[in-house]
This record gives C-alpha cells, structure tokens and sequence, in this order.
C-alpha cells in the first residue's frame, strides 16, 4: 500500500477530533494541555481527519493513528521536567530534561538525497510523513493562518502596479484547499474582485460556508460575467468556479479576458497532489492509486500547461507571480526552460516586511473562549496604535475574518513587538482578564525560519539564497531560549527547505514571563540578522535600534562609521 492509498476508516470509529476548550485540566500541567489542544486543533480543521491529514495535500498531525494516539497519552503523562521526542510524526522517546526545557522537540521530513519518488517509498515503509509547514508541529489555525500574507502580498501589489487600490480591480486565481481558500477573502477585504478556481467542489463549499468566498458560479463565463458586473460597480466578491486552473487561464487567454492581477495556490509542491487537467477528484485519486510514477508525469505535464498560461499573462503586462507553491520548481526539473520567467511572490512583494523581522505571527486562545480573542485584539490596538500595518490588520480581521476551531489570529508583529505583546498577554492571564493560556506561534513562513531558494530565501542580495544555516540556527536559539515545542522540518516539495516551527505558551507565570521574553526575542531577532547579513540596510537599522533595546549585540561592520567588511 502507498502512502497516497488511503485505508478507510472503519466505519464504526469516529475520527472528528475536537479541541477540548474550558478550564478541566487532562495533562500535568498548561504546558502539556495547551500542545494537546494544539494538535486537536489541528485535527478540528483538518481537510482529511480520517487519514490525519492537515492541509496542503497530505500534510499530516501524526504518522499513523496508533502514533497519534501514543502523543496523546505521551502528553498526558508528561512531566514538566520531561521532554517527549518526536520523529517525523511518532512519538521515539520522553527524557528527563528539566523544568525550563521544551516540553516536545520534534523532526518531520528530513532525508538526503531527496526526490518525490523516495519521499513516498520511504513513507510506504512507514518511516517518514510529509510536515507541511504547520501541520507536522500542531500550529495549524485554519483558512486565516496565511490570510494576512495574502492581504500583504496583494496590498504590496496594488502599491506597486494598480496605483495603489483594488476598487474595480479582478484577481484571477486558483486553489481552494486550507491555504488557497484564503484568496477571496483577502481580495475582498481589500476592496477587489477574485475569480478562484478549483476541481474540488466540496472544498469550495467549505470555504464558503466557512465565510471565506461569496459566490459560487456555474461556468467559467458565468464566474467571469460576475466578477466583471463586480468590478464595474465597485462591489468587492469572491467568486469560486469548479474548473481546473489550467481550464480558467487557457479560458481567459483565449476570449481576451484580461484580469488586474493573476496567481495560483494549488498544491503544485507535490505532484501525486495536484489534479491535472481533464481529471476530476475521483478521476485522479484512481489514476495515483494504480500508476504512481506515470502519474508524476501526467501532472507535471499540465503543471507546464498552466504556467505556460501564467508566462502568456506575464508577458502581456499582467502582473503574475507564483504564490509560494513551487510549481515553477516542478515545471523546471521537468524540463521546462522558462519556468523562472515570473516573479516569487516573497523576494517581489513582501521581503521588506521580514527586514523588520514581521511575519505571520499567531496566538491561539486554548480556553475556547472568544472573549479571551476579542480581548486580546483590543490589546493588539492599544499596544501598537501608532502601528498601521497592525492596526489596519487587526481592525478589518475583527470584522471580515472568522473563527475557526479554537479562536486565533494571525498579525505580522516585528522584532520587539512580539515580545511586548506576549508579556502583556501573559500578564493578562495573570490577573484574571483573560481565561488562557495563549500559544504563541508562526507559520514557518516567517522573518528568520526558512530557506528555501525558490520561495522564501530566493534571490537574496548577496546570493545567500541556498545557505540553510539559518533555520538551524533560529531551531538552535530557540532550544536555548526555553521555547515549548521546537520543530526542524525539510520539504522536498517546497523546493529542498528547511525550517523550523515553535511554540511558546503564555500562562500567566513568572517562569511564562522569563521564558517567553527570551523566545519571542531570539525567534524574530534572527530573522532581522539574516537579512541585515545579506546586506539589507533596512535590516541593518533595525538591528541596530530594536536590538540594543532587546539586548542582541550585532558586529561592528554593521555600524554606519565601519570601514571594513566582513571578509576582512
């Protein structure tokens, strides 16, 4: 059996899984329940719970339900002195550490010499999973974990090609899925129009009915009628279409429909995930089940097709980029010569955010309670009112984006932000105004935790963008800076990545305050390093005047006055 074989479930057991919410402690102490709840929260959102898959296709919470179940009993017996060991979602080990250690380090998807094909025999033998970003390390929040970066990306769009403002403006798109489903929603909070596509129409009537998209059409011309009726009236509308991405690009290339902006979210990282033109879901989990390796090539042939489509836009004067996905890294090892022709979404759009060592930064409110969330939006607004990225973010998330599972929120917090607001949450908690703990955490799509050269590290100005040192080190400072839950992971399919998760628990102690003031510093700080090394003066200043105020001493070749260099 194949990893992609997924067994049914036997009928007679329920797989739902729901975060426990309220105050009734299970574990041995908030640290151990609050990363329990996390991983219920994840398996409460998750696309395919029965197979413990999160998102992103077949990123998974556990390897198996016999692993998933021994965490869990692992967490309810555990120490505070104690750190359980997880590789690559089994739980190997609990040592006896001491009370400031992480309560789980863990290890997901990290083998040499990687390519699809040994990813998945290496799974048929039961001895990996595939990490996703935050599924692997129970950090997954929904639909709304990757929203802001969107809105980001999308606002940095608009400043830089559309004269700053989506009013009237269409974004044609595609991808439904967890991370894709975002994309309506982020438009529309933006004043716009988008036009989404996906073969999956379950996954589209989640979303809507999760209150991420408006509308779903019945035609690609249907979707297109609307979304121009939309743009001529200033109305902003998500517009979900059942089509393959291919389907909607060849479509509107070919009637000389010409949107504002185009990209895509579909799970194009992993082949034997993504649906090929002509397939429907069905259609395409027979073909992988039956004839794996010619699978992979089937997809990779239509992954050519659409960015083909994408380059044609591109050329034209559309602004298109790749969202993160990688498929201009698959269409590349398939042969295609002009699959770097568009831009990444990261070295295009939203690198000058990470100078400032912002970047998708969340917290989970494990009470359950939606109070505990609204209270600490106010906080978001109080502590940073001169901030407009933040206040902007938080006020129209209050109102557009909504709760899903365990209430959470996303907020690109820089370098010392994050450590103010954590310490005032958790100083919340301990008076009593907020029920807690709060998880603090971050997709690993963050200031300092990835390389990626395709994606997140790409086209860095000094031509670091293959260095992978520093998500070791961001693992390495927040081992040593008492984080609870640690995670080094590797994504074949996100482009030969490394990066790391983490998560630092807020509840209400002084040990909390002592721990959480060295995490939340050490994990964006470096992030701030990574790119003040690459040469980034923007990032250079920031070390400079956040840093001193955090106590990070940075090199004297950094100083305005310097004369020499680094190589010297």
């Amino acid at each position: 059996m194949t990893t992609s074989d997924h067994p049914q479930p036997n009928a007679e057991i329920l797989y739902n899984v729901r975060a426990q919410r309220g105050d009734t402690l299970r574990c041995k102490g908030w640290k151990q329940e609050t990363i329990l709840r996390m991983l219920e929260n994840n398996m409460e959102l998750a696309e395919h719970p029965e197979h413990l898959i999160i998102y992103g296709g077949i990123g998974k919470a556990a390897r198996n339900w016999e692993s998933y179940h021994a965490i869990v009993e692992s967490l309810m017996n555990l120490e505070d002195n104690e750190t359980l060991v997880v590789q690559s979602g089994m739980p190997v080990a609990t040592f006896q550490t001491h009370d400031l250690a992480p309560t789980v380090v863990m290890a997901t998807t990290n083998f040499v010499r990687p390519t699809w094909q040994r990813f998945y025999d290496l799974a048929d033998k039961n001895l990996t999973m595939f990490a996703q970003y935050t599924a692997a390390p129970w950090e997954y929040i929904g639909t709304q974990g990757v929203i802001q970066g969107t809105f980001e990306t999308l606002r940095s769009v608009a400043n830089i090609h559309l004269d700053g403002s989506w009013e009237g403006k269409i974004l044609v798109c595609a991808g439904m899925g967890g991370m894709g489903g975002n994309q309506p929603r982020a438009m529309t909070m933006l004043g716009g129009v988008a036009v989404c596509a996906d073969v999956d129409e379950q996954i589209i009537n989640n979303r809507i009915s999760a209150g991420y998209c408006d509308v779903l059409a019945d035609s690609i011309p249907h979707a297109l009628e609307l979304a121009t009726n939309a743009a001529e009236g200033k109305s902003p509308l998500g517009i979900a279409v059942v089509a393959n991405a291919v389907e909607l690009f060849e479509y509107c290339l070919e009637h000389n429909f010409r949107p504002d902006v185009v990209t895509e979210m579909t799970p194009a990282h992993d082949p034997l995930a993504y649906i090929p033109v002509g397939y429907s879901v069905s259609e395409a989990e027979s073909y992988r089940k039956q004839k794996r390796d010619e699978y992979f090539e089937v997809s990779r042939d239509a992954m050519v097709r659409q960015l083909k489509a994408m380059n044609a836009f591109f050329d034209s004067g559309v602004p298109t980029f790749e969202y993160g996905n990688q498929i201009r890294r698959q269409c590349e090892e398939h042969g295609f010569a002009d699959a770097m022709r568009i831009p990444g979404f990261v070295s295009e759009y939203l690198r000058p955010l990470f100078l400032e060592g912002r970047g998708p930064f969340r917290w989970t409110c494990v009470s359950g309670d939606p109070a505990d969330l609204s209270r600490l939006d106010d906080l978001c607004l109080e502590l940073f009112s001169d901030d407009d990225l933040v206040t902007r973010w938080i006020t129209l998330a209050r109102q557009h984006v909504p709760i899903e599972a365990l209430p959470a929120r996303v907020c690109y917090l820089g370098f010392g932000q994050r450590k103010r607001f954590g310490l005032a949450v958790n100083d919340l908690i301990r008076n009593g105004d907020v029920k807690g703990p709060v998880a603090f955490s971050r997709d690993n799509l963050d200031s300092g935790s990835i390389i990626n050269p395709t994606f997140e590290s790409e086209n860095m100005p000094d031509g670091s963008d293959f260095i992978s040192d520093w998500p070791y080190l961001n693992g390495l400072l927040n081992a040593s800076a008492m984080c609870d839950l640690i995670a080094i992971q590797a994504n074949y399919a996100m482009g030969d990545s490394v990066h790391t998760g983490v998560t630092m628990i807020a509840d209400g102690t002084e040990v909390a305050d002592y721990r959480l003031s060295a995490a939340l510093t050490v994990d964006s700080g470096i992030g701030v390093v990574r790119h003040a090394q690459a040469g980034y003066e923007k990032a250079k200043e920031v070390a400079l005047a956040v840093g001193k105020e955090e106590g990070m001493n940075v090199p004297l070749w950094w100083t305005p006055t310097a004369t020499f260099g680094p190589e010297e």
